[in-house]
């Protein structure tokens, strides 16, 4: 089927039977598959509306290859389970949801909302597949759009979803029309559309490039892609037709304003942010070639910066806004941070040609490190006046095709690229040496610490290198066989976990099995990869376990243990935040036969049925053999620090959920109870009870499955086991006793504003954070070390330590988390030292020197994921003056407005004394 055929009415009417929705996704699964078996530039995709996709992917189920967010159970589990309800067969396609109201100018394609993401709002299938589904379904209408290659070397494809859209200012009339076309058509496709639309002769049409209102360059006819004229997104080009003569020697009247286009500096802009532009989807990308360079040397483009450079020496520099080309924010922010770096500025306002590095495989043959020094003269020589960044941003999209376009991206994961494809460029190692790494094989630390750097030199040597990059040492321990595993890494930017990304607070209570206290919750703040044996050791703590003391622990679920965590290397991520986990006080030693209580009470509305209450206890019996009064002893005496005082037979009102409130006048009146449970002197009604002896319970034998009941009596022989489970039937008289309610309302392992209100949310230090990125950690299950020794993979433990720092250290604070079916970002105010960090107790190489920080630049993030605001915090070193770079906007802030929660990557550089400078 054509694609013309998608003009198809909207008819229900069917030719034929439909087909069962199993055998739908049999074909359409295969044609994706043998779609991405033939991926290649110009192959058709069709944009599908997800309210209509959606709904027949519930109705055939998931296919291989899509699947839409709908489909994606938010509680985490596997998209089949949404097709467990068969839904009904969908309707004709229907796209109105996703269409705006204007068609293409051209009379081409139909234009479709820019805010629309990918999964979300639409999904793209193969043109087989369209046709499939058209023939199933009709409707419409159909939305084609393009498969394109992107990058240098490795090309990365994509579907051109929003074509490039051009505003033309017609120079006769200054009339204004919008031409759509891929942003890989040519400036001779581009000239023939305008033409025939104005009705032009081609031969006597001029087009410029007239972004922000002003000639910038004259567009000549050629096989230069629109990508690589710079051309972006929204932007206005300017029609100028020649009405007596051929328009080529027409073009020599603007020959000085294209000549300006050619050197480093734009003509003055307009500081007015251009965009703020919606977040658009898989699409535009400004181009590749960076016509500065062309036909040029290095040195003879550096010689133009300079001298172009000297014109402006008597303004401040670095003052000067980055325009937003839309949705380049997070692009402005890393670059202000990047260009208000010391070193690099003094690096890039020098003849820096014999640096570049052309012929690195790993690098860019130079040009984004000449296209990043282009852009810092220009921002260091231009005053105030806004730049737009369009040649960087063509570069960009060419090295790095994952920021083509105008989506929001992640300023962290651009200045990791810009930090590496810079050491490439400028790295002064030409031919880089092989060599084998060695184990460290119990060596000292300093020689293999020494060992690893000069072989990371031997490879790696640059401005990066020498002003952004240190070491770090990690060890890896096996946990069967103890094999010991360090290495002295590199790193050129640290990421640190916020604690509560790498952390998580669990409320356990806490049963003492002796009888010498109430039970009570903790809770403890432990590794969410941890261990059980992890939350036994913060729960000891909590608890002030003593040293002959060990604890159990146990979820409870519907009254009954439901599993006990006995293996100390149980995951916690096995313990849910809505589960119940109690931990018992057991004396250690010798253990014979555990021995759990569950309670039951009688419902004398439902004819007397006995129903299970409360949480169970747990002890272990050490003598043997066992009869039914060692059962009644032990009961007894796990509750005697339930036993009610005389003055408080009622209700306690000092609890909150079951539990005793700190500070309560209860607290002292249950202690004493405790300590003397059987000369109790409060009242005449006590005293009667106890001269009797203790009273007798009533006590039923049950098995593992609670099913069966055999009542006990003192004098009952106890068959041998090893687990012994028994009800214990509450009567009034227990109940008039005890206080059962001790026994409920038992806490969620997590759950907000659990026993205290929530107060303002309490800051954490930056020191905290760089402490939970040190610590030891178990290795998650999906990034198993291989064991050398064991010959296997094994979740080993791992640590980092600071070996060596650099000049200049960046923190990424890790706000934002993924997974497949979560997205998160944490809003947490980190209070971070503007001066004096002081690392040095944090470097382990015993070096003497001290390691004291400034902070110089801060990158922001504000607002949620999928959008949100980046700007920059800099600091002017000379004027010791700190301002805001919001795109376009400069302005001056004081040292106690850059401190937010919407702190990303914080930039410090090394504080030296004059001792270490000599």
């Amino acid at each position: 089927m054509t694609i013309a055929d998608s003009a198809f009415p909207m008819d229900n009417g069917m030719s034929c039977l439909p087909l069962p929705p199993e055998e739908e996704n049999r074909i359409v699964s295969e044609l994706i598959k043998e779609s991405e078996l033939n991926l290649k530039e110009g192959n058709l995709y069709y944009v599908i509306s997800n309210r209509w996709f959606s709904r027949w992917q519930r109705y055939v189920g998931p296919c291989v290859g899509m699947l839409s967010t709908d489909m994606q159970s938010s509680d985490g589990q596997h998209a089949d389970s949404v097709h467990s309800k068969i839904a009904d067969r969908p309707g004709p396609i229907d796209n109105s949801d996703i269409i705006s109201n204007g068609n293409n100018c051209d009379g081409n394609n139909l234009d479709i909302h820019r805010m629309l993401e990918e999964g979300t709002d639409y999904v793209l299938v193969p043109q087989k597949v369209w046709e499939r589904l058209l023939e199933w379904y009709k409707g419409g209408p159909a939305l084609p759009r393009k498969l394109i290659s992107q990058g240098v070397g490795q090309k990365q494809y994509n579907v051109e979803v929003y074509p490039l859209s051009l505003t033309v200012t017609d120079a006769r009339d200054n009339s204004q029309s919008i031409v759509k076309l891929s942003k890989k058509a040519t400036i001779s496709e581009l000239y023939e559309l305008v033409c025939k639309i104005k009705g032009v002769e081609q031969n006597k049409a001029c087009i410029w490039d007239y972004f922000n209102l002003s000639r910038q360059s004259l567009l000549t006819v050629s096989d230069q892609t629109l990508e690589e004229a710079n051309l972006t997104m929204d932007q206005d080009i300017l029609l100028e037709v020649s009405l007596d003569r051929d328009c080529s020697s027409h073009s020599g009247v603007h020959s000085v304003g294209n000549e300006l286009a050619l050197v480093p500096l734009e003509p003055p802009r307009s500081s007015v942010s251009i965009a703020g532009g919606p977040t658009m989807s898989n699409g535009h990308s400004t181009g590749s070639s960076f016509s500065l360079y062309q036909g040029g040397s290095v040195s003879s483009s550096l010689t133009s910066m300079d001298d172009k450079y000297d014109v402006y020496r008597g303004e401040r520099g670095g003052l000067a806004g980055l325009q937003n080309l839309g949705n380049t924010c997070f692009m402005n922010s890393a670059l202000q941070c990047l260009v208000h770096t010391p070193p690099l500025v003094e690096f890039f306002l020098q003849d820096y040609s014999e640096e570049i590095n052309m012929d690195n495989p790993l690098g860019m043959r130079g040009e984004l490190a000449l296209a990043f020094g282009d852009l810092l003269r220009k921002l260091w020589s231009s005053g105030r006046t806004a730049i737009a960044p369009r040649p960087f941003k063509s570069k960009l999209a060419r090295f790095a095709p994952q920021f083509s376009g105008y989506n929001q991206h992640d300023s962290q994961e651009l200045l990791a690229f810009l930090l590496d494809g810079l050491h490439e460029d400028l790295n002064r190692v030409k031919q880089k040496p092989y060599i084998e790494m060695k184990d460290s094989d119990g060596r000292p630390d300093e020689e293999v610490a020494y060992e690893c750097w000069k072989n990371h030199m031997a490879r790696n040597d640059s401005l990066i290198v020498d002003v952004c990059q240190g070491q770090y040492k990690s060890t890896l321990v096996c946990p069967v066989c103890g094999k010991i595993s360090i290495t002295f890494d590199p790193f050129m930017y640290l990421s640190l976990p916020l604690p509560s990304t790498v952390t998580r607070t669990m409320t356990v209570t806490v049963f003492y099995c002796d009888g010498s206290g109430l039970p009570m919750p903790y809770t403890v703040t432990v590794l969410k990869h941890g261990c059980c044996r992890d939350l036994c050791q913060a729960l000891g703590t909590a608890c002030c376990l003593k040293s002959d003391e060990v604890l159990l622990l146990a979820e409870v679920y519907e009254h009954k243990i439901y599993r006990y965590l006995e293996n100390p290397l149980e995951p916690l991520t096995s313990i849910k935040d809505d589960e119940h986990i109690v931990a018992y006080r057991l004396k250690s030693g010798a253990r014979k036969t555990k021995l759990e209580i569950m309670h039951r009470w009688m419902d004398n509305m439902k004819g007397g049925e006995r129903k299970l209450f409360g949480t169970p206890l747990v002890t272990y019996l050490v003598e043997d053999p066992q009869y039914g009064a060692n059962i009644e002893s032990s009961v007894q005496k796990m509750l005697a620090p339930l036993r009610r005082a005389y003055s408080s037979t009622k209700s306690h009102d000092g609890k909150e959920n079951g539990f005793i409130s700190a500070g309560s006048d209860e607290q002292s009146n249950i202690s004493t109870t405790q300590s003397e449970p059987r000369n109790l002197t409060s009242g005449s009604r006590e005293q009667e009870e106890t001269s009797c002896g203790e009273p007798s319970f009533q006590l039923v034998l049950t098995s593992e499955s609670c099913l069966s009941c055999e009542p006990i009596e003192k004098a009952s022989f106890i068959k041998p086991s090893q687990h012994i489970r028994v009800f214990l039937d509450w009567t009034d008289k227990e109940h008039e006793i005890y206080d059962a309610n001790y026994l409920r309302d038992l806490p969620e392992v997590h759950k907000t504003g659990f026993s205290v209100k929530k107060t303002r949310q309490e800051a954490i230090s930056l020191f905290s954070c760089l402490e939970a990125f040190l610590t030891e950690e178990p290795l998650g299950p999906d990034d198993m070390w291989y064991c050398p020794r064991c010959k296997e993979h094994r979740q080993a433990t791992k640590k980092l330590d600071l070996w060596k720092l650099p000049e200049v250290v960046v923190f990424h604070l890790k706000r934002f988390s993924y997974s497949r079916y979560l997205k998160n970002k944490l809003d947490t105010f980190v209070n971070f030292p503007i001066h004096n960090l002081d690392l040095t107790k944090y470097v382990k190489s015993k070096d003497g020197e001290s390691y004291v920080y400034d902070l110089y630049a801060i990158s922001n993030h504000y607002g949620g994921l999928g959008g949100g605001h980046y700007t920059a915090y800099a600091k002017l070193i000379d004027e010791n003056k700190w301002y805001h770079f919001d795109d376009s906007h400069v302005t001056p802030v004081t040292e106690a407005e850059i401190k937010s929660s919407a702190a990303y990557v914080l930039f410090y550089q090394r504080v030296r004394n004059k001792d270490q400078m000599e």
